[in-house]
């Protein structure tokens, strides 16, 4: 599946809560309905990411991983 993002985080090598604070930041200086893609290697972002989502109501659209990568589509409400 390939979804259009409007800006892409790498927070790669980065450990908590480093990828989430960084998440924060960057949908902040988004306007609503905008999707940002973030490149986590933390494994660790995979739970934090779905609870940022539900404690903030930005959209997890989707999250996978490829080469030890995790890769996550958020959507700014």
């Amino acid at each position: 599946m390939i979804i259009a993002f409007n800006r892409e985080l790498d927070a790669r090598g980065l450990h908590c809560p480093l990828p989430i604070l960084k998440t924060k930041k960057a949908l902040a200086d988004m306007t609503s309905g905008e999707v940002l893609r973030v490149l986590a290697t933390d494994t660790g972002s995979v739970r934090d990411f779905q609870a940022f989502a539900r404690q903030t109501g930005n959209d997890l659209l989707s999250q996978t991983e490829e080469n030890s990568e995790f890769i996550f589509f958020m959507k700014r409400k």
